[in-house]
């Protein structure tokens, strides 16, 4: 055994995927076949527990609507104060400046797309101020109903 072969050792064992082995192909005809009888025999199963269970089934479904109802009605009732906090912000005085701006760009850029075709601006950087001053106002208002 020479130089060259203990190197090519080293490395073919430091590397396992260099050697790619295949997997021989499943068999299709017997799991086809396998399958369709299962499936048939399935629905035939299905069908007959259908019958038998009907009446139970509009109840359970019933109670399961109403279920779903209460909890809409729950999910509805809970709203987040950060959104509420930050959207009184917008509106306030406080951030009437940036609100401005981001107004003026968004009328710019909406004109600019139905004359022109395309807009060469955007209002990223407007957004991101009003957003900052909207947080920046509903912070402490919100700290304050978290404690």
């Amino acid at each position: 055994m020479g130089f060259w072969d203990t190197i090519t050792d080293l490395v073919e064992a430091a590397t396992p995927w260099s050697v790619a082995e295949a997997e021989a192909p499943a068999h299709e005809t017997t799991e086809e076949t396998t399958a369709e009888t299962t499936q048939e025999d399935t629905k035939t199963k299905a069908e007959a527990a259908a019958a038998e269970e009907e009446p139970a089934a509009e109840e359970a479904a019933e109670e399961e609507d109403e279920e779903e109802e209460e909890e809409e009605e729950e999910e509805e009732e809970l709203q987040d104060p950060k959104d509420v906090f930050e959207e009184e912000c917008r509106n306030s005085k406080e951030c009437a400046p940036a609100k401005h701006h981001f107004d003026e760009c968004v009328e710019r850029v909406t004109a600019a797309q139905s004359e022109e075709g395309g807009a060469k601006e955007d209002c990223v950087e407007e957004f991101f101020h009003l957003a900052h001053c909207a947080t920046a106002c509903a912070a402490p208002k919100l700290w304050s109903v978290l404690k």
